[in-house]
C-alpha cells in the first residue's frame, strides 16, 4: 500500500510538471507571435516602366499591401493574409493584354498559391511563429518574382521598338537571359540600327 502511494505521488508530480512546462511554452509562444519581424523588401517595378504600368491598379494595390509585410508580426501577417489573398486573386483576373503570357501568368499563380498557404496557416492552432515568417518570406519573394517578370517583359518591348529587326526572329528569347546578356545584345542591335541608317542615308544622298 505504502508503495502505491508514493507511485501516484510520483505521477502526481510529474503530471504538474508537464502542466506548467506546456503552460510555460504557450505563454512563450504568444511573445512571439507578436513580435514585429523586418522582412525584406519586394523588388519594385523599374522607374522606367512605371508608365506602362499606370493604369493597372490591382498591381499597385498588391503592391502597396507588400509594404505592410517588411516589419509585421506573425500575428499580423496571418491576420491580413485573407485581404492580400483577395487582392492577388483580383490581379490575377485583371492581367493586361501585353502580360496575358504563359510564363507571366505562371508567376502569378504562384504568388496566389504562396498567399493561400499564409492564409491557410491561420487554421493551424500550434502554428509557430518561425514557420509563419518563412511563408511571409516565400510569399514576399513570389511578388518580387512577378515585378522582376514585368521588367523582362517590358524590357523586351524596348529592343523590339528600338530597332526593325524582330529580335524573336534572329532567334533570341530575351526573357530568358540575364541583365548582362541584354546589355550586349542592346548594344550590338543599335550598332545594327545606326549602321543601317547611315547605309540608308548614303543611298539618298546618291540618288
Amino acid at each position: 500500500m505504502k508503495y502505491l502511494y508514493i507511485l501516484l505521488l510520483l505521477l502526481l508530480v510529474i503530471s504538474c510538471g508537464d502542466k506548467q512546462e506546456k503552460e510555460v511554452a504557450v505563454k512563450t509562444a504568444k511573445p512571439l507571435m507578436s513580435l514585429v519581424t523586418k522582412h525584406n523588401a519586394t523588388k519594385s517595378v523599374a522607374p522606367k516602366f512605371l508608365n506602362d504600368v499606370a493604369g493597372w491598379q490591382k498591381l499597385k494595390l498588391v503592391d502597396s499591401f507588400f509594404v505592410n509585410y517588411r516589419n509585421i508580426s506573425p500575428n499580423e501577417a496571418l491576420n491580413n493574409a485573407v485581404e492580400l489573398k483577395d487582392l492577388v486573386k483580383s490581379l490575377n483576373d485583371s492581367i493586361p493584354k501585353k502580360f496575358n503570357i504563359a510564363s507571366f501568368k505562371a508567376r502569378v499563380n504562384v504568388l496566389y498559391n504562396e498567399t493561400l498557404r499564409l492564409a491557410d496557416l491561420k487554421d493551424i492552432p500550434a502554428i509557430k511563429a518561425t514557420e509563419v515568417n518563412v511563408q511571409v518570406d516565400k510569399t514576399i519573394e513570389a511578388f518580387s518574382a512577378v515585378n522582376i517578370k514585368v521588367n523582362t517583359i517590358l524590357q523586351k518591348q524596348r529592343f523590339e521598338d528600338l530597332i526593325d529587326v524582330d529580335v524573336s526572329f534572329i532567334g533570341l528569347d530575351t526573357t530568358k537571359i540575364d541583365d548582362f546578356s541584354k546589355k550586349t545584345i542592346d548594344l550590338k542591335l543599335k550598332e545594327k540600327f545606326i549602321y543601317k541608317n547611315n547605309l540608308d542615308k548614303g543611298a539618298l544622298k546618291r540618288q
